[in-house]
């Protein structure tokens, strides 16, 4: 089963244990929600917010909705699996995927499209092989960080070639990908500054950990109006071929990425 991902920024992770939080994500303008069985649910809130997910998932819902299964080798791994095989589920979330096989069979064995989160070393050197198998690929940076030991306050900068390689596996595969989270909830200045970063590294939107950084995260990951302005008078002016545009020259990939622009805008 394929999904079509290229056109979403916000990626709203939250606990599925937290009704209160499902019900202002089903209000909130996020692109997709996902509802966390992993690492933002307690041990001993593990089976209710598996049940919360699966009936969150049977009702209606104005965007796309998944939900993040807990990992292979965890005690919740197998029920999570189970509960997803049978919920009404646009597509399922696996955590700290490492292996092309693990991720194939979680597919086949929910019937559903597959998201996978690069979250460790291994993951990212393993990134294409399991790219091929997923609908898009999601970076785990806080994990991604922990498993480079990288020293508190260290910032992007020591993440920059992992990003880049989530970035050109998903791309070497033709399906989307999305930069991971941003922890300070006070701070929207600093998100704005870093999912724009992310949009300039390649990504095509952001994994969101509070419905504050939904409206920062689409402005970021939507074409200015100059972009806009400009992929139109460049679709318009363009006649094939190499040729001169604005003092540039340009050619067929230049026209193509134009045209994304666009359509990335709605007006494709």
């Amino acid at each position: 089963m394929s999904l079509n991902l290229f056109d979403k920024r916000a990626l709203l992770f939250l606990p599925a244990s937290n009704p209160r939080a499902i019900a202002k994500a089903r209000e909130s303008d996020a692109d997709l929600v996902i509802l966390d069985l992993e690492d933002a649910v307690k041990p001993e809130d593990k089976d209710t917010a598996r049940e919360a997910a699966v009936a969150a998932v049977a009702e209606e819902w104005p965007m796309l909705v998944a939900i993040r299964i807990n990992g292979v080798g965890t005690p919740w791994h197998g029920q999570d699996l189970v509960a997803v095989t049978h919920a009404n589920v646009d597509l399922v979330v696996m955590p700290r995927v490492e292996d092309k096989e693990e991720l194939t069979f979680v597919r086949k064995q929910s019937g559903a499209p597959v998201a996978a989160m690069i979250e460790t070393p291994k993951g990212v050197l393993a990134a294409q092989r399991v790219a091929h198998d997923s609908v898009a690929l999601i970076a785990g940076t806080n994990d991604l960080s922990a498993g480079l030991r990288l020293p508190a306050g260290a910032g992007r900068g020591p993440l920059q070639m992992a990003l880049q390689s989530i970035v050109l596996a998903a791309r070497a595969e033709g399906i989307a990908v999305f930069d991971g989270v941003y922890n300070q909830l006070d701070d929207l200045d600093g998100f704005a500054a870093e999912a724009v970063e992310g949009r300039m590294l390649g990504f095509d939107g952001k994994s969101l950990i509070h419905p504050s950084q939904i409206a920062p995260c689409h402005a970021a990951f939507a074409p200015s109006d100059s972009e806009i302005s400009r992929a139109e008078r460049l679709v318009s002016a363009a006649s094939g071929g190499a040729e001169r545009f604005e003092g540039e020259m340009i050619e067929r990939m230049h026209v193509e990425a134009a045209r994304r622009v666009l359509a990335r805008a709605g007006r494709g």
